[in-house]
């Protein structure tokens, strides 16, 4: 059966870990393994472009569900995937390292709460194309969850620089916030401090990623206390953050493993919007 909008309510990804180890959601992480471990280097260049995009990617398959948590190039290291075959999911959720946890519950989650039962999501379909063309549909895909008024203040915590050409080809202005990044391909200086961002923004997207540095609380907090929307793209945990869905997070793009980049057919990614927040519509709050 399709599963409604979430019932369960969380205040952090922390008590959204320890809903699934109370078993809250249905199947046993004790009884539960992660049969794979991947980790995955990959880069990205556009051609007349200066900017590379260096992605680490941690991946793990619990029976046919899959988890993906991007982190920074010295975040972990790629001996990792030769450790974590085999241990149960429970055990995961409780280590230590932030990233290792946000994979294994997004892989407990994309098995037990998979994007295809969701009721309140829509498939869309990337085309077959080039990077540069995937990236583009991708980005504006995610800019259609909300509408964007003119002179409207988008603060953007992750920056893809196609993402920031489809902010402001809505009219917004972009309010740029990354850790390894100084300014967009149109000279925009990024901010490293996102709390300056969070102040200002009228709305606020986020990527994924937030999970695996520890910052996606921070924000969710800022954002529920301002009563302004949280837009998520998500390739890292793409099943967990819908389960924030209209309890702080009002849309989310959500980008199952294997990732776009990693093919030139057509592959989906899955839109959510919280209930009462229209398609482009970024004046309700989340």
């Amino acid at each position: 059966m399709p599963t409604t909008t979430q019932s369960l309510s969380h205040t952090s990804v922390a008590d959204l870990t320890a809903s699934v180890l109370r078993g809250d959601y249905g199947d046993d992480p004790a009884q539960l393994h992660a049969v794979g471990a991947f980790w995955v280097r990959q880069s990205t260049q556009f051609p007349g472009t200066d900017t590379k995009y260096r992605n680490y990617y941690l991946v793990l398959r619990v029976e046919s569900g899959f988890g993906g948590c991007c982190v920074e190039r010295d975040q972990l290291d790629s001996v990792i995937a030769e450790e974590l075959s085999g241990r149960s999911v429970a055990e995961l959720l409780r280590d230590e390292r932030t990233p290792v946890r946000i994979a294994a519950l997004d892989a407990y989650l994309s098995l037990v709460r998979p994007h295809r039962e969701a009721a309140q999501a829509q498939v869309f379909m990337l085309p077959h194309g080039t990077p540069l063309q995937r990236a583009k549909a991708r980005d504006q895909a995610i800019a259609s969850l909300l509408r964007i008024e003119p002179g409207m203040r988008v603060g953007l915590i992750g920056v893809v620089n196609p993402l920031v050409d489809a902010i402001r080809a809505h009219g917004g202005i972009c309010l740029p916030c990354d850790f390894n990044m100084q300014r967009t391909a149109d000279g925009t200086e990024v901010v490293k401090d996102m709390a300056l961002v969070l102040a200002q923004a009228d709305l606020v997207i986020a990527t994924g990623m937030t999970l695996s540095n520890g910052s996606f609380d921070e924000i969710l907090s800022a954002t529920r206390l301002r009563n302004i929307p949280l837009i998520v793209y998500a390739q890292t945990g793409s099943a967990i953050v819908p389960r924030f869905l209209g309890d702080g997070v009002a849309a989310v793009s959500a980008e199952p493993f294997p990732f776009s980049q990693f093919s030139a057919d057509p592959t989906p990614i899955h839109l959510y919007r919280a209930e009462g927040f229209a398609a482009g519509d970024a004046r309700v709050a989340a």
